[in-house]
């Protein structure tokens, strides 16, 4: 018996492999499918759906579902030109071929002409409002146009976009208005791209190890010999992960018993979309080696590691920050102050941004800073992350805008897998606030 055979294809990913094979930019319908590879129509749209979630296929208005070329992940942080339109209400005035092309930077042109040329580049976007020769030499450089204040612009400027393929857009929101619009949109892009996901560490083209329904002690103690792992999910002839066997499943097995009767059923699973952060988690908190990971329909995709986790944690820690998440932005008037023994103390005033609607510092926010604090001086201490178990919070009084305060974290006792530290808050010498935090600690050594 060969438990790395591949299961004979679903009717649901015969479907699938037919819209990869099409040529981008052909039709797909739910009957076409149906008919031409002889399945329900209820199959051969969920299956669509999926191609839709892989991003291989995409509905367009007054277009219908079009077989699209795959977006790679890497490109996240790339803004296309028709995105910018539909964040900016824009309307094209010109160069509709290239709403495809992306953009990599945008420049306000609130300037004289010589000198905003020589900001402008190609796969830039420039946002001025109605300068026609500015709108002429943006794209003479390679760049997109977007026009504020709901101006248009001349028939040769748009004649000039149509032969360059460069988009120019005119949008009525004024010229503050949509760069900030496209700078969040930025922002938020590289947020995601550098939250490290499962399917940006599974490994491709390597043998997968499991078992089959029908498996038996013998096939186990030979791919534990194998692999070194005791470890393994358990599929079904379609593929799909039905349980989980280890170690202990075995300990007093009948050697005939099929592993339908040995395995844990309704295992952990994780999916290609799960956060690297999520899947350590998972895996420190159930203290598990391996996680099987599935597709929607919880077929085996790849079997992840704790090892391969960890080693991506410690890739995560040594990565620079990109993009400012809510808590990035808290804390980043925080200044970090080191006393002769070594003890870390943080220092910072509360911004506007930090307080409620009465002028004092909101608790998420107090929260936020001791979470931040805890944080810090765990990594300092262990070179590692934690997942937090539980932390009991006590505000003592408000603090009011502009006040300088200061964090004091304490390590109370962490070993390898636990933590306890104590953090409190100080303004003008008394305390505000405190916390006490417990965690698990992710240690990628």
């Amino acid at each position: 018996m060969d438990e790395t055979a591949q299961a004979t294809l679903t009717k649901h990913e015969q479907i699938l492999h037919h819209i990869e094979s099409l040529q981008v930019g052909s039709r797909i319908s739910v009957r076409k499918i149906s008919k031409y590879l002889d399945v329900s129509e209820g199959t051969a749209y969920r299956a669509i759906k999926e191609a839709e979630n892989q991003g291989l296929v995409s509905t367009k208005e007054r277009i219908g579902t079009v077989r699209v070329e795959k977006k790679l992940r890497q490109n996240i942080d790339k803004l296309t030109f028709a995105e910018v339109v539909n964040m900016v209400d824009g309307i094209v005035l010109g160069g509709a071929r290239g709403l495809h092309k992306t953009l990599h930077k945008f420049v306000i042109g609130a300037m004289e002409q010589d000198a905003m040329m020589r900001y402008i580049e190609a796969g830039s976007l420039l946002i001025v409002g109605n300068r026609n020769e500015a709108h002429h030499g943006a794209l003479e450089q390679g760049a997109g146009v977007l026009i504020t204040g709901g101006f248009n612009t001349s028939e040769g400027v748009k004649k000039l976009a149509d032969e360059r393929e460069l988009p120019i857009i005119s949008s009525s929101y004024d010229t503050f208005t949509v760069a900030s619009m496209i700078n969040r949109a930025i922002y938020d892009r590289l947020i995601k791209k550098k939250i490290l996901l499962v399917e940006d560490i599974l490994a491709s083209g390597t043998v997968l190890y499991y078992l089959k329904l029908s498996s038996t002690l013998k096939d186990w103690q030979r791919l534990l010999e194998e692999t070194g792992h005791s470890r393994f999910p358990v599929v079904d002839d379609w593929n799909r992960v039905v349980g989980v066997v280890t170690s202990k499943d075995m300990v007093g097995a009948n050697p005939e018993h099929s592993m339908e009767k040995l395995m844990t059923r309704n295992p952990l699973t994780a999916s290609a979309q799960t956060s690297v952060a999520s899947a350590a988690h998972m895996m420190v908190w159930e203290g598990i080696e391996l996680l099987p990971v599935v597709d929607s329909s919880r077929k085996l995709l790849g079997i992840l590691s704790r090892q391969e986790v960890l080693k991506a944690m410690q890739y995560i820690q040594k990565q620079p920050q990109n993009g400012e998440t809510f808590e990035d932005l808290i804390w980043s008037g925080m200044g970090e102050i080191r006393d002769e023994q070594g003890n870390l103390t943080f220092r910072g005033s509360i911004t506007p941004q930090m307080t409620n609607h009465f002028g004092t510092v909101s608790e998420g926010v107090l929260t936020t800073l001791m979470t931040q604090a805890a944080y810090r001086v765990v990594k300092d201490y262990k070179k590692g992350d934690f997942v937090m178990d539980n932390m009991s919070n006590y505000f003592l009084r408000p603090v009011q805008i502009d006040s300088q305060i200061e964090i004091r974290p304490t390590i109370i006792e962490i070993s390898r897998k636990f933590g306890k530290i104590d953090v409190e808050i100080f303004h003008s010498g008394a305390m505000v606030s405190k916390a006490m935090l417990t965690v698990q600690v992710i240690d990628p050594s």
